[in-house]
């Protein structure tokens, strides 16, 4: 196989040019190029407007010799296919009842995947809806329903990454090739081939659930169960000391309220970073844990044509994608200041899930088709800033600011304009940017919602933002709160066998405080998987033993 490397072409190129391109570089006939894969797609844009995709290439050919001994540029490499993610299975252990999931968001969902593909028949178990009920909730929730406490932006089939950009993109080392698998089995459930080399991938709210419903069946199919409307109300352990491990879950049905036991050896929380009641169940019967940083803050909306032009340069081609950013400053006080889960062409929404409290995130469709783009901008804090109070201390201090804002706006999102919020005033109504918000929204005092530390360094970041992108601090930016779910703000600890302090639990994903976004938490899941592979064979035709109901 050849790889071509740096091999640069316009933004507006067509896919002949690009064939051209490789015929060149090679010096071979069009009848010599047997095929090509795209392995990684990248836009130049550090001298706009002259835009530049750069790509890397694996041609296969009819004669690779006589190229390699024609050929000498040092962009162009031979070499053998790249190795694929494997999970090995290593256990010998018998299981005696079925490994138990709880959650169904990436975490969860990749888990289970790879558990059913290798026999293991999981259980998965989901307190909110599946998610093609979850979207008729949060639809109905959004245009003036009642909130369903189980069935919301953040619990539900796909967990809370379903409602939002859908970013693929991580910064997590893996020699093991986790990210490469998470994003093939995305492309064999219905996510277009072009996330396997985009540099900066996304799927969007619209396109996951598709994916997702996929996914399911094929898990099920591979021999795992999914049991949705089925929220842990505690657990039993047996043992104590070094020796106390999981014995059953008490499982609530949440439309009828029965309950019921569910044994089992094996029980992964892939929770979420919003089931705070199951951390303080877990917490409650001993659970190692401890509070960690995180960070809150608003969301920040501008017009996208005003980020295209500062990001793309004048007469940009209209070929190109709404554009991104990212931003980061360090405030007065020492603390930084970023942006995360930014969303061009998006939403933000109403991300609820708690009576008399409101949470804001951003989210938008694969085609990013929205007129303003939306940005979270937050400020880290830790357990020093929102004081004692054990592992959970950071829960509260989410909580008094969800609690803030959902009084700020009296049930509906609060909305500010950046003039008002730096001269601390209400808004009485939107300027020249117009919000584009999933749910009702009122204008009024965003910044009393804050501590006044908090204020002050969002503002000061926002300030400090301008520099790098002309038009951030304009006067009619909308700013909305509260973004207060960015991660979890508590690790359930676990050791390198991925197992807690009571033994068969194992903590999973970002609601674990291992992961950071759909993929890393995907990958946190597998990695559970290898953990429970590496001690427990799976079952087979004859076993005997699956004694879940």
């Amino acid at each position: 196989m050849i790889r071509i490397t740096q091999l640069k072409l316009s933004t507006a190129h067509t896919k002949e040019e690009l064939k051209e391109k490789i015929l060149k570089l090679l010096r071979i006939d069009r009848h010599a190029l047997l095929s090509y894969t795209i392995r990684k797609q990248s836009l130049d844009a550090r001298k706009k407007p002259d835009l530049y995709y750069v790509y890397s290439i694996d041609v296969h050919v009819s004669d690779e010799r006589s190229v390699k001994k024609r050929v000498k540029n040092k962009n162009i490499s031979f070499c053998g296919p790249d190795p694929e993610y494997v999970l090995k299975i290593e256990g010998e252990r018998s299981l005696r009842h079925r490994p138990v999931i709880i959650g169904t968001g990436p975490a969860g969902l990749f888990c289970g995947y790879e558990l059913a593909l290798h026999g293991y028949r999981p259980i998965l178990l989901e307190r909110g809806a599946d998610v093609e009920k979850r979207m008729e909730d949060v639809k109905r929730f959004w245009e003036g329903g009642r909130l369903d406490l189980q069935s919301n932006v953040q619990f539900g089939e796909g967990g809370a990454g379903t409602f939002s950009d859908g970013k693929l993109n991580t910064l997590v080392k893996d020699p093991q090739l986790r990210n490469a698998r998470v994003l093939k089995v995305f492309a064999e459930h219905g996510a277009p081939g072009e996330i396997l080399y985009q540099n900066k991938p996304h799927l969007g709210t619209d396109m996951l659930t598709g994916i997702i419903k996929n996914m399911r069946r094929t898990i099920e199919k591979m021999g795992g169960e999914f049991r949705f409307h089925s929220l842990v109300k505690d657990i039993r352990t047996a043992g104590t000391g070094l020796e106390k491990r999981i014995a059953d879950l008490t499982v609530e049905d949440t439309r009828t309220k029965e309950q019921y036991q569910l044994e089992t050896g094996i029980a992964v929380f892939a929770i979420g970073h919003s089931a705070r009641d199951t951390f303080e169940i877990l917490y409650r019967h001993g659970l190692s844990m401890e509070a960690k940083s995180f960070a809150v803050g608003v969301r920040i909306e501008h017009p996208q044509s005003m980020v295209d032009m500062a990001q793309y340069g004048n007469g940009h081609p209209d070929v190109l994608p709404p554009a991104s950013y990212k931003l980061t400053a360090k405030a007065s006080d020492g603390r930084g200041v970023y942006t995360f889960c930014m969303c061009p062409g998006g939403y933000v929404v109403n991300a609820s899930s708690e009576e008399g409290r409101l949470a804001v995130n951003g989210m938008s469709y694969h085609d990013r088709g929205g007129q303003n783009a939306n940005s979270a901008v937050i400020v880290t804090v830790s357990p020093e800033d929102y004081g004692a109070g054990g592992p959970l201390a950071g829960v509260e201090f989410q909580r008094r600011l969800e609690e803030a804002a959902f009084r700020a706006g009296g049930g509906k999102v609060p909305v500010q304009l950046l003039k008002d919020y730096r001269e601390d005033r209400p808004s009485a109504g939107a300027g020249t940017v117009a919000p584009q918000i999933k749910g009702a929204c009122c204008w009024t005092n965003v910044r009393s919602i804050f501590p006044t530390f908090l204020a002050r360094d969002i503002e000061e970041g926002i300030l400090a933002f301008e520099r790098k992108l002309p038009g951030y601090s304009g006067d009619d930016s909308v700013v909305s709160a509260v973004e207060s779910r960015t991660s979890s703000p508590v690790r359930l600890v676990r050791g390198a066998d991925m197992q807690g302090s009571i033994r068969g639990i194992y903590p999973c994903g970002e609601g674990a405080g291992y992961a950071g976004g759909i993929t890393s938490a995907a990958m946190d899941g597998m990695k559970a998987a290898e953990a429970i592979a590496k001690l427990y064979r799976p079952f087979d035709k004859h076993d005997e033993a699956l004694r879940n109901f």
